[in-house]
């Protein structure tokens, strides 16, 4: 009966004891869920803080380096420059006919604008030729054409002859412009100059930057960039393979001067005026 009580006693002391386990590791477990919960939290907050602030430090960087780079300049584009400034200028006041489309400025036709500007620099001394860029598509990027300025300055001296290269892209500010771009690069769009003169290698830097940037901001608004956008379907517009070539001037309208009268036809204005000698009275001769 001893035994028997003891084991009894044994067994129901064995299930308070178990039933205390159980009690104390259910409360380590939730402990331990509720720390891993707050650490998950924490660490969601840290690498939210993180990539913010590694997004924010992407901006400055391009920012400064956008800055660094429009603000140097040499001779030879300085030169360029100014005279692109001056003939652009006068371009705007003059009235060039457009050969593409008929009783149409030039000014509002690009083609013809880089004609324009191209002829006022040759008459300026400058080596000055229309470049068109032509690329077919590929895995990487899809099939393009452009056209752009640029001015050669030969530079020789006794150790080697180098060859300066200046772009004049008239519309480079609109090359880079997205509808759906963030704060962040409509301030690096606003630093792009509307148009642009430069050596090929300061232009290299600035694609590669505004590239950069595109890329960021679609990634982080989480929408696909088109492949317009991408680098090397930039590069190809300006270093590519590309056809240089001069072409005949425009012809200059004066703005007093009136523009021609269609000629009427045979067939309709003249017979038109001669037609009333049919409707003339009788005259009888005596």
């Amino acid at each position: 009966m001893a035994k028997e009580f003891f084991t009894g006693s044994a067994t129901a002391r064995s299930s308070d004891e178990l039933s205390l386990a159980d009690i104390v590791f259910e409360s380590w477990d939730s402990f331990d869920s509720n720390n891993n919960d707050d650490v998950d939290e924490k660490n969601n907050n840290d690498d939210s803080i993180c990539a913010s602030e590694k997004c924010k430090a992407f901006w400055e960087e391009k920012d400064q380096l956008l800055k660094g780079i429009l603000s140097r300049t040499s001779s030879c584009e300085k030169k360029v420059r100014e005279a692109t400034k001056e003939v652009v200028r006068e371009m705007k006041k003059s009235e060039m006919m457009c050969c593409c489309l008929p009783q149409v400025v030039a000014k509002s036709c690009r083609k013809c604008m880089l004609r324009d500007i191209c002829d006022r620099l040759l008459n300026l001394g400058y080596n000055c030729a229309i470049c068109k860029s032509k690329w077919r598509s590929s895995s990487e990027i899809i099939s393009g054409e452009h056209r752009y300025l640029e001015v050669t300055d030969d530079l020789s001296n006794t150790k080697r002859e180098q060859v300066i290269k200046v772009v004049i892209e008239l519309s480079f500010r609109a090359e880079f412009e997205m509808a759906s771009a963030n704060e962040e690069y409509k301030q690096l769009i606003k630093r792009l100059p509307e148009v642009f003169v430069g050596k090929t290698e300061r232009l290299r830097a600035l694609v590669k930057i505004m590239c950069s940037a595109a890329k960021k901001c679609m990634k982080e608004k989480k929408m696909h960039i088109g492949p317009w956008r991408k680098h090397k379907y930039m590069q190809a517009k300006w270093f590519g393979t590309c056809e240089r070539s001069t072409m005949e001037p425009l012809l200059i309208m004066n703005s007093t001067s009136r523009q021609p009268k269609p000629k009427a036809s045979m067939l309709t204005f003249d017979l038109l005026d001669n037609i009333q000698g049919l409707y003339s009275t009788t005259v009888e001769v005596v």
